[in-house]
C-alpha cells in the first residue's frame, strides 16, 4: 500500500496492512517399508484316548509381511480467517490403535537382523546364518555348521510345508524372503498341555511342552494308498492294509531304542507306537508328501534327538490331526 505524504491511513487500511495471507499447507504422503509299516510280531497295543479331549483352539498362521505400507495423508483445506479475528487452529482427532492379544502359543521371534540368501543347497556362511535362522524360529535341525547337509534341507522343507510353499528343500528367493522377514515362531494348533502333534495337512510333528511349541520337525505320514506286500520278517505271508495314520488322541504304548530292526513293512529305527503297530520312527526317506504305510516318518537324527532329550516317553499324549495333502473331503 503506497500512503501520500499528507494523506494519513484510515484504520481500514491499517488493519488490512497487519493481515496475514493464510497459504494452504503441503500433505506429503509417508514412504512405506518395504495297518501301519511299523507292525512288529511283540503284539499289538491299542492306545486309549482321553474320555474327554482337550479343547484346542485353531491358529491362523500369519503370512509374509507386505513389502510396502501405503499411507494417505489428507490435504489440509485453507481458510480464509477474517482480518478482525485471530486464526483458530483445531487439533486434529486421532483414533487409538487396537489392542491385539497374541494365542497363547504364539511366539515372536521378530524378523531376521540379516537378510538370508537365497543359498539353493550350498555350503558356506549364507548357510550357518541360514541354519541360526531355522533354530531361532523353530524348526530343528542338527547345527549350525554352514554345511548344507540332510538335517538342514528337512529344516528348509519343513519351513516350506508350514508356509505352504513348494517344499523342494532348498532356498530359492520366495524362501529365503520369507525367512528374512516372517517373525513367528512355528508352532502346532495345540495350545495346553505336553504331547506330540501330528499335522497330516502340513505333514509335519510339534514338539509341545507346556501349550508352547519347542520344535517344528519335518515329517511324512501314511499315504493312504491301499497296499499288499509280502511281510520282510516272513516269506510268503502277504500283508495287507490302508496306510492310513489314525486321526486322534493316542498315547505312546511301547518302543524300541536299540537303532535299526526289521518291521513287517521294512526296516525301521527306533520306534516309539502310539497305537497298535503305528509308530513315530526313524527313516532315510522323508519326502514333501505323505509316502509311509501308516507311521509317522522323520529323520534318523530328528529320531536320536527325540530320544535323546526324552521328547516322547512312554504314557506321552500323541494327537493326529488334519487330512493328507490331495485327499478328499
Amino acid at each position: 500500500m503506497v500512503v501520500h505524504p499528507h494523506t494519513a491511513p484510515s484504520a481500514r487500511e491499517r488493519r488490512a496492512a497487519l493481515t496475514p495471507r493464510w497459504l494452504p499447507l503441503l500433505a506429503l504422503p509417508l514412504a512405506g517399508l518395504v495297518g501301519s509299516a511299523c507292525t512288529s510280531s511283540g503284539g499289538s497295543a491299542r492306545a486309549e484316548a482321553p474320555s474327554t479331549p482337550a479343547t484346542q483352539a485353531t491358529v491362523a498362521v500369519s503370512p509374509l509381511p507386505a513389502s510396502s505400507l501405503d499411507a494417505t495423508t489428507t490435504p489440509v483445506t485453507a481458510t480464509t480467517v477474517p482480518a478482525t479475528e485471530a486464526p483458530t487452529t483445531l487439533a486434529p482427532t486421532t483414533t487409538a490403535a487396537p489392542t491385539t492379544t497374541l494365542p497363547p502359543n504364539v511366539e515372536i521371534a521378530g524378523p531376521s537382523a540379516v537378510p538370508i540368501e537365497a543359498v539353493g543347497a550350498r555350503d558356506g556362511e549364507g548357510t550357518r546364518i541360514l541354519q541360526d535362522r531355522l533354530l531361532q524360529l523353530g524348526f530343528w535341525h542338527a547345527g549350525s555348521d554352514g554345511k548344507y547337509g540332510h538335517t538342514t534341507k528337512q529344516a528348509v522343507m519343513a519351513f516350506q510345508k508350514y508356509l505352504g510353499l513348494n517344499a523342494t528343500g532348498e532356498v530359492d528367493q520366495t524362501t529365503a524372503d520369507y525367512l528374512t522377514h516372517f517373525t513367528e515362531r512355528g508352532h502346532g494348533t495345540a495350545d495346553t498341555g505336553d504331547l506330540i502333534e501330528v499335522d497330516k495337512a502340513k505333514q509335519l510333528l510339534f514338539v509341545v511342552r507346556g501349550g508352547k511349541t519347542l520344535w517344528v520337525i519335518n515329517a511324512s505320514t501314511g499315504s493312504e494308498v491301499a497296499y499288499e506286500e509280502e511281510n520282510k520278517k516272513e516269506p510268503g505271508k502277504i500283508e495287507t492294509g490302508d496306510s492310513i495314520t489314525p486321526v486322534g488322541l493316542w498315547k505312546v504304548t511301547r518302543q524300541r531304542e536299540e537303532g535299526w530292526w526289521e518291521g513287517d513293512l521294512g526296516e525301521i529305527y527306533r520306534p516309539k507306537y502310539f497305537r497298535g503297530g503305528v509308530a513315530v520312527h526313524g527313516s532315510n526317506n522323508i519326502p514333501n508328501y505323505p509316502a509311509s504305510h501308516g507311521c509317522v516318518r522323520v529323520s534318523v537324527s530328528a529320531m536320536d534327538f527325540i530320544w535323546a532329550f526324552d521328547l516322547m516317553p512312554l504314557k506321552t499324549t500323541v494327537w493326529v490331526h488334519g487330512a493328507i495333502p490331495g485327499a478328499a473331503v
